[in-house]
C-alpha cells in the first residue's frame, strides 16, 4: 500500500468521533466492551483530573468504558489514594500475577493489564497529561469500533512542552524524529505513515495485544508497531489527530536512555524476523558524562530491555480467560 493512500484512508480526527451517543450505540450493537488503563509513578497532581473527567463524562454521561483502571508501578506520592477517590480501580502491578515475578517499567503495567482488564478493547491513556479531554478516549476507540479490520489505533498531536508555568508553543517528538523515524524509514518504510509511533495513547483489541510480546521498559510502542505488522500489515493500523497534548519535558540525558532501550528492541526485532543476523547479547549498559569543574565523570545505566511473551502463552491468563490449556 502507498503511504500516502494509506494516510488519507486511516487517519482521523477526533471530532468524526464526538457525537458520543452514536458511538456508543455502535458499541453496544457491536457487543464490545472497552476498558481504560492509565499507567501510573508519581502522578498525584494529574492523575484526579484524568478521573474525573474519564469517569463523568464516559462512565457516567455516556457508557462508552466499562472500567476505568490504574496500573501502578509502586507510586511514593498518593497517587493511588487520589485514583480511588474520585472511582477508579487501583492496582499495583507487583501484585497482578505474582507468580511471573515483578519487574519495573510502563511496558510491565500494560502487559499486567491485559491479564487484569476485562475490555475486548484496552485504551492506554498517560497519566502525566496536563489538558486532558474526553476526546483522547474516544477517538482512539472510534476507529475500532466503527471499523472491524482495524486492530491498533496511534494517537498523534502537537505537543507543546511544559516549562514550570509556561508552555513553549512547538517541540516534543524529538526521540521520534531523530532515532525511530529514520529507522523505520530504512527497514519498515510502511510504518513511517505513523506520525507520531511512540505516543503513549492508543487503542488495541485484545485479541492483538494477547499474542504479541512486551518489552517492559522504553521499546514497548516501538516492539508492538513492529510485531503487528509483522503479524498483519498496515491494514490492522489507524491514527487519530487529538489536536494538542501539554505534557513535561525531559532532559535530554533522559532522552538518551530511551533511545538506548528503543534500539535494543529494534535491533532484537531486526533478528528475530530475519532481517540483520547477529549472535549473542546486546550490551545494555549506556555511558553518559557529566562535569565537576574541570573533571569529566562518566555515568553507567543498566537498561536491559526485558521483555514479556505475549500473554495468551501464560497459564492463568488461560484459565482466567477459559482459554484451553495443554
Amino acid at each position: 500500500m502507498r503511504i500516502n493512500d494509506w494516510i488519507r484512508e486511516n487517519t482521523y480526527h477526533h471530532s468524526v468521533f464526538a457525537d458520543l451517543k452514536t458511538l456508543v450505540e455502535q458499541k453496544e450493537a457491536s457487543g464490545l466492551s472497552i476498558s481504560l488503563c492509565i499507567p501510573t509513578l508519581n502522578e498525584e497532581k494529574t492523575i484526579g483530573k484524568e478521573v474525573v473527567i474519564f469517569k463523568s463524562e464516559l462512565m457516567n454521561r455516556y457508557p462508552l468504558l466499562d472500567e476505568i483502571a490504574v496500573v501502578d508501578s509502586g507510586s511514593s506520592d498518593r497517587t493511588l489514594e487520589v485514583a480511588s477517590s474520585f472511582g477508579a480501580d487501583t492496582y499495583l502491578s507487583a501484585e497482578i500475577l505474582p507468580e511471573e515475578d515483578s519487574r519495573t517499567g510502563k511496558g510491565e503495567n500494560l502487559w499486567k493489564s491485559i491479564y487484569q482488564l476485562k475490555g475486548d478493547i484496552i485504551v492506554y491513556i498517560d497519566a502525566d497529561i496536563k489538558n486532558i479531554h474526553p476526546r483522547f478516549v474516544y477517538g482512539l476507540v472510534g476507529p475500532l469500533v466503527l471499523r472491524p479490520e482495524v486492530s491498533y489505533v496511534k494517537a498523534f498531536y502537537d505537543r507543546p512542552l511544559a516549562f514550570s508555568d509556561n508552555i513553549r508553543p512547538s517541540g516534543g517528538g524529538r526521540v521520534t524524529e531523530i532515532l525511530t523515524r529514520p529507522l523505520f524509514s530504512i527497514f519498515f518504510p510502511e510504518l513511517t505513515a505513523i506520525i507520531q509511533p511512540l505516543s503513549g495513547e492508543y487503542a488495541v483489541r485484545r485479541s492483538v495485544l494477547e499474542t504479541i510480546s512486551f518489552p517492559v521498559g522504553y521499546g514497548v510502542e516501538t516492539s508492538h508497531l513492529i510485531d503487528v505488522y509483522q503479524k498483519h500489515r498496515m491494514k490492522a493500523f489507524a491514527q487519530t489527530d487529538l489536536d494538542q497534548r501539554v505534557h513535561r519535558n525531559q532532559e535530554t540525558r533522559d532522552l538518551g536512555k530511551m533511545s538506548f532501550g528503543i534500539i535494543q528492541t529494534f535491533l532484537r526485532r531486526m533478528r528475530r524476523y530475519g532481517i540483520i543476523h547477529s549472535d549473542g547479547d546486546y550490551p545494555t549498559i549506556l555511558r553518559q558524562f557529566q562535569a565537576h569543574d574541570d573533571l569529566y565523570e562518566t555515568i553507567e545505566w543498566n537498561i536491559p530491555e526485558y521483555e514479556r511473551p505475549p500473554m495468551i502463552t501464560i497459564p492463568a491468563y488461560r484459565e482466567a480467560r477459559n482459554l484451553p490449556t495443554d
